[in-house]
């Protein structure tokens, strides 16, 4: 997936916002494979098991089994035909998930060649946060940021003022 581009804007600010909120003493559950994002966490002394590649809109096997306190998704949902039975089936009580925003210029995401990637929903910003709240969460705290591209034309243009992604940081709900 990271073949030919590496996000760092993206994940300067992921990283940013998970050390505001998540002690690296706390044992992380990243939704999705290892990543690069996976090794910068490690790196930056976060503890973090991850999911095995299992298809999470079937197998929540590795939410169910895991005891970690916190679980992250960085730009998972979005690939899920029904994330609201994932994240009603985490046990921690903290949430960092981020999202690619929706664009009103551009279509939904879709590699021709890789099936896995592929983006079902491209969420607005109060859809997600509708979602977390309907699978038991209550946001805390939220960041968006834009993802310009060094191209030229209307779209490229666009992405300098539009937003494309949105991380929150979230507290499993008291009363369930």
């Amino acid at each position: 997936m990271y073949e030919h581009t590496f996000p760092n804007k993206r994940f300067q600010y992921t990283l940013e916002f998970l050390k505001k909120h998540i002690d690296p003493n706390e044992a992380i559950l990243d939704l999705g494979v290892e990543n690069p994002f996976s090794e910068i966490m490690r790196r930056e002394g976060y503890t973090v098991e991850n999911t095995k590649g299992e298809d999470l809109d079937l197998d929540f096997s590795s939410i169910i089994n895991s005891d970690a306190s916190v679980v992250t998704a960085f730009e998972i949902f979005e690939h899920l035909l029904a994330p609201l039975n994932a994240l009603s089936k985490i046990k921690a009580d903290t949430l960092v998930a981020s999202i690619p925003l929706r664009l009103w210029f551009s279509p939904a995401y879709r590699s021709k060649t890789d099936p896995w990637d592929r983006h079902y929903h491209e969420f607005e910003d109060w859809q997600f946060d509708w979602l977390l709240e309907k699978a038991g969460w209550e946001i805390q705290d939220s960041k968006k940021w834009t993802h310009p591209v060094k191209k030229l034309g209307i779209r490229p243009i666009l992405r300098m003022f539009t937003p494309r992604y949105y991380i929150v940081y979230a507290t499993r709900k008291k009363s369930r």
